[in-house]
């Protein structure tokens, strides 16, 4: 028997409960692995809730991040717990130089920032981005690396502490929603231009903005909803500006095993470069997951978060 955290039934926090499990025994073409740090993410939140991810069984372990000396995401469901039964084409090499906890920490969030940047729109020298939430784990890492590909970086944060870190991340330009009009600033800084590409984990606060922030045939990549789902948007709103829109999920960016290591490898060699600084800001016990939770989702967390086995 291992310790895990196991959810009965959809709701809160405080559904997450801290208990003893049975993993069995590896079957061919598994592995099992030791967890040494589990990184936490805001999927979680939506399985937890059972939103638009649900999970295919109850009770259910939630988390989709790391092992041992390789780390995953995806299928199959279960980080929250001490150790896991693990496909083995599913997990990826952790670089000896990388240590644990950073693995866990970058995994899932650096794989989102490069299908976002690389894939669903391969941000260039000259573009200019607004990223959401810019303080946030994917935001700290899509201004870094942003800049680093030579884009003018546009952040949106919620406190003027946030704000400070975004800078330090890349961003040449920091908004603070909570006391400016964030579409009105886009617009002066851009010299009302627009953008060309808007990167929004926010959803329903800030999607119309969002719109309204693009240059003609600019890219709306729209890959969480923290703020809750968005409001349905007419065709005739992207049509005044011939605007593209896109939902990505990056599981379908990371299908086939050779896709999967490049995208991971990639990752990973930013984080060794010094590209990609990866900002721990946040340790918790794995018993204690409620209270993870319960801070993520109240904007408590910067950077990224990680559990503890």
């Amino acid at each position: 028997m291992v310790k895990a955290i196991q959810i009965h039934e959809l709701g809160g926090p405080e559904v997450l409960k801290w208990e003893d499990v049975k993993i069995g025994e590896p079957k061919e073409g598994e592995i099992r692995v030791k967890n040494k740090a589990i990184g936490i993410n805001f999927i979680d939140v939506y399985f937890r809730k059972g939103l638009y991810y649900k999970a295919d069984t109850m009770p259910f372990i939630p988390g989709r991040q790391v092992g041992d000396l390789v780390a995953y995401i995806g299928t199959p469901m279960g980080s929250y717990a001490e150790e896991q039964i693990l496909p083995a084409n599913k997990v990826v090499p952790v670089p000896p130089s990388i240590d644990p906890i950073v693995a866990a920490s970058v995994m899932l969030k650096g794989m989102t920032a490069q299908v976002l940047l690389r894939q669903c729109f391969k941000v260039e020298p000259g573009h200019t981005v607004l990223v959401h939430a810019a303080a946030g784990g994917v935001g700290s890492l899509l201004c870094q690396w942003a800049n680093a590909l030579g884009a003018t970086v546009i952040g949106t944060v919620s406190t003027k502490e946030k704000a400070a870190q975004a800078k330090e991340d890349g961003c040449h330009h920091v908004i603070v929603y909570k006391e400016e009009d964030f579409v009105a600033r886009v617009t002066e800084i851009t010299s009302d231009n627009g953008v060309d590409v808007v990167y929004d984990s926010v959803g329903k606060d800030t999607f119309k903005g969002s719109l309204a922030c693009l240059k003609t045939r600019g890219y709306m990549v729209s890959f969480g909803q923290a703020s809750g789902r968005p409001d349905p948007v007419p065709l005739s709103a992207l049509a005044a500006k011939s605007l593209f829109l896109t939902r990505p999920a990056l599981f379908q960016y990371t299908a086939t095993r050779d896709k999967l290591l490049e995208v991971a490898g990639e990752v990973f060699a930013n984080v060794a470069s010094g590209v990609l600084r990866v900002r721990v800001n946040h340790k918790y016990s794995l018993s204690h997951a409620a209270q993870a939770h319960a801070d993520l989702e109240n904007r408590k967390t910067s950077g990224s978060a990680v559990f503890i086995p």
